[in-house]
């Protein structure tokens, strides 16, 4: 029996001589992979994150929005992060502008808030 093989060494070439291989190929399938998680996971949420706060900067007196937790209403005014929502007749609610899920921007509705 050949005593290369047997301590578990290759028969090709010269004894100790692996090849290290290229350090960027050994990194590449991690790069790929973040690749793959920034296309599809990173870079959408960032834009999503853009419109939600260029929603929340738009937002004006009139507009209809719904909260996160369901509430529907018109906004009656804006204070910094802070919206007062009109529910219904005589009925406001001051809401953090981070709990406004959706606006619907409608010029009508300024008359109604009031």
């Amino acid at each position: 029996m050949n005593f290369i093989l047997a301590m578990g060494q290759p028969m090709c070439g010269t004894p100790g001589s692996q090849g290290q291989g290229n350090p960027i190929m050994a990194f590449m399938p991690l790069i790929i992979l973040f690749g793959i998680f920034y296309f599809l996971l990173i870079r959408p949420q960032q834009t999503k994150q853009k419109e939600f706060q260029k929603m929340l900067s738009a937002l004006e007196k009139g507009d209809k929005v719904i909260t996160s937790g369901g509430i529907h209403g018109i906004v009656a005014g804006i204070k910094d992060d802070v919206v007062s929502v009109k529910v219904a007749d005589n009925v406001k609610l001051d809401i953090s502008k981070n709990c406004i899920a959706s606006v619907k921007k409608n010029s009508g509705a300024a008359e109604e808030a009031k």
